[in-house]
């Protein structure tokens, strides 16, 4: 009770002087920037929309944390962001959050440092969660094509509001804590891999590598190969489209990309590893940079490395790795 009224003092402190320094009216729905103007201030300045934000925070105990002197970029949700968060997730309110989950969605929000919208380009930028398989900081997806979006599911409303730990960028989703089923989905990079995962005819691969990690036979490392890459891959099969290659062939096929139980990093690969995917055995090697060699001898380079999510990690190829022929 004396922490609540705590911060029921700080409010009323933060708002009146606000009131007396800001030409703000009551239609102005532009965020309220406070005197003291830390991020954990502008959170309070700012509860009549972000008060689950302030709720939650409280309770995974980052208030502290972000009313420091670290910079910090924090991409905030609203209230309805958090309201549709609890509903999809199946919690009746904050308080049913498991405080050590809902601390690790907290910091799924935050990158180190100072980076405003003009700095962000389409890619992956790390967070502050560590909720991995090898405690490693989660990535996040941002997608600047007409806006900002991240991890596909939540985009920027308001950029940049400038605080003195840090800017504060307004988001419309919370952003939950991403599988690599998220990334696949997210990143347009992988749009040829997706519609070949959930083709008709194939396995539920999606409710597969959505498993959380703990639970069999997560954790994941999945070899992506680009949407280049299955281009060329059609072309070597004389293939006019996806639908052209066979059930089987397609199964085999994508099953020689993904290795389960394992979380491996680009730094663990060796010259002539072998690495054991769910479709059969390929060789690693990284002379020269890294590389794939399937059982045909046709050799994938490993172009992005380490794409760390909550159940696994991804690591991007050029070529398609293929079954024995």
């Amino acid at each position: 009770m004396k922490k609540l009224l705590n911060y029921a003092s700080i409010l009323f402190i933060v708002l009146t002087i606000t009131t007396f320094t800001s030409c703000n009216d009551d239609d102005n729905n532009d965020p309220i920037i406070p005197v003291s103007n830390t991020i954990a201030d502008f959170v309070v300045a700012n509860s009549s929309n972000y008060s689950s934000l302030l709720a939650a925070l409280q309770q995974a105990d980052l208030v502290t944390t972000l009313s420091g002197t670290d910079n910090f970029t924090v991409f905030a949700p609203d209230n309805a962001a958090f309201s549709k968060f609890l509903s999809d997730n199946g919690f009746a309110s904050l308080e049913d959050v498991p405080t050590d989950i809902l601390k690790q969605v907290l910091l799924n929000h935050v990158i180190s440092g100072v980076v405003k919208s003009t700095d962000l380009s389409t890619g992956y930028v790390s967070t502050l969660s560590t909720a991995t398989p090898n405690m490693e900081n989660i990535n996040m997806f941002v997608n600047t094509t007409g806006g900002v979006m991240l991890n596909g599911i939540s985009s920027v409303t308001n950029a940049d509001n400038m605080v003195d730990n840090g800017v504060i960028h307004l988001v419309n989703e919370v952003i939950a804590l991403p599988t690599v089923v998220t990334f696949a989905v997210a990143d347009p990079t992988f749009s040829i891999l997706v519609s070949a995962l959930t083709r008709d005819d194939q396995p539920d691969f999606v409710s597969t590598l959505s498993t959380a990690d703990g639970t069999s036979p997560a954790p994941f490392t999945v070899f992506a190969p680009t949407n280049d890459a299955f281009a060329d891959l059609l072309t070597e099969l004389d293939a006019m489209s996806l639908d052209d290659v066979g059930t089987a062939t397609l199964t085999a096929t994508l099953n020689h990309h993904v290795v389960a139980g394992a979380n491996v990093v680009a730094s663990s690969l060796t010259d002539n590893m072998m690495v054991t995917t769910l479709g059969g055995d390929i060789t690693a090697n990284v002379t020269g940079g890294a590389t794939l060699t399937d059982a045909n001898n046709r050799v994938s380079n490993i172009i992005v490395t380490d794409v760390q999510a909550s159940n696994g990690i991804i690591h991007v190829i050029d070529k398609v790795v293929l079954p024995p022929l």
